[in-house]
């Protein structure tokens, strides 16, 4: 009995001793997580030694990033080793509470736990999807859409997971979470979209570092760049030759092997392109990766010379870079193109006149008068029409829409219903039938027009719309005020034009924009939708004489 006590007391003190040499991320990760496929067993940073830095830096830092490269699983780790060493709660953001929680609670926490017996010992209830708890720690797993789930969570360490598909309003609510800890660590990652939206708005003010590595064949450093260091053997994805594509280093023209990647990475290191920065960032492309050959980005990429979505899906997830495809955002020219010879406001009103309201910190309106050709028949009221955006400008109070609805004879005007909806049911019931809220909504295809019974609302389909007014511009089929300033302008580019697969693997489209303003964009989105309700009624009253 007496040596059995001191065999425990004696492996106790050798645990203790163990669990208190793992002072780095790192080293419990090599420790204690058990991975699955595609590299099954104990972690190493052997397929993705970019990350080791990661898992140790203690600060704040962001990651741009290709799909699949290891950057979650880092999160995780950091999760794991801040509650188990360092005791601390931690919250885990993803875009939207159900499925995103759902999806990661059995898709990778379950599974980790489920390959780690160090693990599944360390949490003692993990039923609830949105809390799991290990001892008195607590690991909190919050969607970014609901504002109240992200309060009263006092937490020392936030992961924003996906950044780009976030509530991004949200983002500062939920960093606030860390405010009042002494020891706390920020980390967000993602697959960007578009410049200075989602991740890339938080990269741009990092260090924005690139992962480097000596040559195998001449020995000086280089990063990976696409297409600088690849050769691609062929033109088309059917023909074989596309199999022998190849990573070359673009000092000494040598071949990379795809199959020693793991050698030849293993001495790299991050490469500031700025050094004075608080925040670190780090980009890496899946031309590292160990798991997508060269040949795969070399498809990839003929792919992506023939579709809009997969060029998106190229630039994103293969490359980890932001990309517009052509035609996704409105260019200067176009918008130039379309200046008229009248001055904002100075228009006469007559025939068809629509009004758009944008609600935010301010109103912002856009008049339209509309022009149809003497016999435009039936079918898209919108793609015959010529507008003229005669009036344009911001409001601070809603009694003063009103105004506008005098002055220039609007037929009908079409208001955003978010954030002040109250408001602008009351302006849309002082002027019933000729007024009504606007939703942006699921389940309404193209330009259809879903009307609501008992309130005066409009569902439209927000992309399809989008297209309509913002293609205006380079159809050149509106005339806008030879005065109209820079600010409208900049709200006219601030959207851009995505291209994704949705979860069936089709493709779709939808706007975002980056860190513009964009309500002017939405007050002409607005006023184009009021075009067809205003024909109604200039058909009821036979108004539709052309202008």
């Amino acid at each position: 009995m007496a040596a059995t006590i001191a065999e425990l007391i004696k492996a106790r003190i050798a645990f203790g001793l163990s669990r208190k040499s793992i002072a780095l991320c790192s080293q419990w990760a090599e420790k204690y997580r058990i991975m699955g496929q595609p590299f099954p067993g104990k972690w190493t940073f052997k397929h993705h030694p970019w990350v080791r830095e990661m898992h140790d830096y203690n600060g704040d830092w962001v990651g741009q990033k290709a799909a699949q490269m290891a950057y979650t699983e880092t999160a995780l780790n950091r999760i794991f080793f801040t509650m188990d060493i360092g005791q601390q709660d931690v919250l885990y953001v993803l875009p939207a509470k159900t499925p995103d929680a759902g999806d990661f609670s059995s898709g990778r926490f379950d599974t980790a736990l489920q390959l780690s017996d160090h693990l599944e010992k360390m949490f003692s209830d993990v039923k609830n999807i949105g809390h799991k708890k290990a001892g008195h720690v607590n690991l909190y797993i919050r969607g970014s859409r609901s504002r109240s789930g992200l309060k009263s969570i006092p937490v020392g360490v936030i992961t924003f997971d996906e950044v780009d598909e976030m509530t991004q309003e949200n983002i500062p609510l939920a960093e606030e979470r860390s405010s009042g800890q002494r020891i706390k660590q920020n980390i967000k990652i993602s697959t960007p979209r578009i410049d200075n939206f989602g991740i890339n708005r938080y990269f741009r003010e990092t260090t924005q570092e690139e992962f480097f590595f000596p040559c195998p064949s001449c020995s000086k450093l280089i990063n990976l760049e696409f297409p600088r260091n690849i050769i691609i053997t062929a033109e088309s994805i059917i023909d074989t030759r596309i199999e022998e594509s190849y990573l070359i280093c673009h000092e000494c023209k040598s071949k990379l092997p795809h199959q020693t990647k793991s050698i030849f990475l293993a001495n790299g290191q991050w490469v500031h392109k700025h050094q004075d920065r608080a925040i670190r960032g780090f980009h890496i492309s899946q031309m590292y990766s160990s798991t997508v050959s060269p040949p795969e980005l070399a498809k990839s990429f003929l792919k992506s010379l023939e579709d809009a979505t997969e060029e998106q899906e190229f630039h994103n997830s293969k490359l980890g870079k932001t990309h517009a495809v052509k035609g996704a955002k409105l260019q200067d020219q176009e918008i130039e193109n379309c200046i008229g010879d009248h001055k904002n406001e100075e228009a006469t009103p007559q025939g068809i006149m629509t009004l758009g309201i944008d609600v935010g910190k301010w109103l912002h309106y856009a008049v339209t008068q509309w022009r149809l050709p003497r016999h435009h028949g039936v079918g898209d009221i919108n793609m015959h029409a010529r507008g003229r955006l005669v009036a344009y400008g911001k409001l601070a109070e809603f009694e003063q829409l009103d105004g506008l609805m005098f002055r220039y004879k609007i037929l009908h005007a079409v208001i955003d219903s978010q954030p002040e909806r109250r408001k602008a049911r009351e302006f849309a019931n002082r002027f019933y039938g000729h007024a009504r809220i606007c939703f942006y909504g699921n389940g309404v295809n193209g330009k259809d027009i879903q009307l609501g019974f008992d309130e005066p609302t409009v569902t439209v389909d927000r992309t399809s719309w989008l297209d309509q007014s913002l293609g205006r511009f380079r159809r050149k089929t509106i005339s806008i005020p030879c005065d109209t300033d820079l600010e409208f302008k900049s709200h006219m580019k601030a959207l851009v034009r995505i291209y994704e697969k949705d979860k069936t693997g089709n493709p779709i489209g939808r706007y975002v924009k980056g860190n513009d303003e964009d309500h002017y964009a939405h007050a002409i989105n607005y006023s184009e939708i009021a075009l067809p309700l205003a024909a109604t009624i200039t058909h009821s009253q036979n108004m539709s004489n052309p202008l």
